[in-house]
């Protein structure tokens, strides 16, 4: 006797009443399959090589032509009892570490803060890493926008969200809104394959949530012939993305400020429009309360609202740092950094630059100590014997006075 329940039994993933055989009354080409979903690994390996071949040969020339600079780095002092600290403990030791690594090391608070402070630095990713990896979403987002609005703009279930339930779910599914699909499911596999590479930013596990979250909710809506509502979502998430990575491309760049402070602007307001008034007012709303006039709650109703409101969720975090940064531009007159920046601030890594100098000089007096020390004795010799000499010489002359 099996303990655990069937996965796949029909009432997890079709409304009351509704079976498997049911739904083969539609030929096999109409009708959305869970073996399909295979078709996503091979796709997301895919995207892994494109998007390799991108940021080696694509994105460089791109990056000279919107004036692309990386920010000179002042590289730490090598310190092996630093590094190892740095590596196996913390990136920010606290006072009490502090005070021992002062110990162990000989330098002062303020040499190792600085160590520390470059050292950090150094991990940051470049200007050139951030431009390829914003570009390469940019690219994607701006296709897979274009050709999801080519194949739903015509729809009826475009323009009225309770068409998506007609006849749910013996709903014929196109070939056009299958590949649409696979894509997009293709694209955020790959995303979770380079997560561990790609640049960390402040929001890292909030990315992970979204893109599983996205994952699952693929899954589900393509399995449980979720597809119209499914086409809708990616759709409405791809509008704002393209803005937000055309922005982060201009701010890598130089001489873009402006353009960058705008399209972040357009950015903004496409975000708040699409995420907090359309995605609950339209999509949340088609299918908690439009679902039911076609269909009685069942398991899969309730898993893809759950899932959807934990979107929304993370679009209401993502909202709150998109307005710190309008504040910022609207009261301050330009974008100080991205809020969702990597995790080592902008303001201590300008802090780091401007230490730089005083850094160099603290190590090139570090390196050249012992011949500053040897030029120093030998000058010091020098004056003791010229101060003997002339007191010898003063005796002498005195001696030869006094007979």
């Amino acid at each position: 006797m099996d303990l655990l329940p069937d996965p796949w039994r029909a009432e997890f993933w079709l409304p009351p009443g509704v079976s498997w055989l049911d739904m083969e009354q539609l030929a096999d080409e109409d009708r959305p399959r869970p073996r399909d979903l295979l078709l996503a690994l091979p796709l997301a390996l895919g995207f892994v090589v494109l998007r390799y071949v991108f940021e080696r040969f694509l994105a460089p020339p791109i990056g000279r032509c919107l004036g692309l600079k990386n920010r000179p780095q002042v590289a730490a002092v090598p310190s092996p009892k630093l590094e190892s600290f740095y590596s196996k403990q913390s990136r920010q030791p606290s006072q009490r570490e502090m005070v021992c690594l002062m110990t162990d090391c000989g330098k002062s608070q303020r040499q190792i803060q600085t160590w520390f402070r470059l050292r950090r630095n150094q991990d940051r990713p470049s200007n050139a890493k951030k431009f390829a990896e914003a570009g390469w979403r940019f690219c994607f987002y701006f296709t897979a926008f274009l050709a999801g609005l080519t194949c739903v703009i015509d729809r009826p279930w475009f323009w009225d969200q309770r068409e998506c339930w007609r006849s749910y779910p013996f709903q014929p599914m196109e070939r056009a809104h299958y590949w649409y699909y696979m894509l997009e499911l293709g694209f955020y596999c790959s995303l979770l394959l380079r997560i561990s590479v790609d640049v960390k930013r402040k929001d890292f596990r909030e990315q992970v949530i979204h893109h599983f979250a996205t994952i699952f909710l693929l899954g589900f809506s393509y399995c449980a012939n979720y597809v119209r509502i499914g086409t809708l979502v990616m759709l409405l998430h791809d509008s704002s993305d393209i803005l937000l990575e055309s922005a982060k491309m201009f701010n890598y760049g130089s001489g873009w400020r402006r353009t960058c402070d705008w399209l972040f602007v357009a950015f903004a307001a496409v975000f708040l429009l699409t995420r907090l008034v359309l995605f609950p007012g339209r999509i949340i709303y088609a299918t908690l309360v439009l679902s039911m006039e076609r269909f009685q709650p069942f398991a899969g109703y309730y898993f893809f609202n759950v899932m959807l409101m934990v979107l929304q969720v993370l679009h209401i975090f993502w909202a709150y740092l998109i307005l710190r940064m309008a504040y910022k531009f609207l009261f301050f007159g330009k974008l100080d950094k991205d809020e969702r920046s990597d995790e080592e601030s902008e303001e201590e890594e300008e802090k780091g630059g401007e230490d730089s100098k005083e850094a160099g000089a603290e190590y090139c007096w570090g390196k050249s100590s012992n011949t500053l020390n040897s030029k120093f004795s030998r000058l010091t010799k020098n004056c003791v014997l010229t101060n003997l000499n002339n007191h010898r010489a003063i005796a002498v002359d005195r001696s030869r006075k006094a007979q």
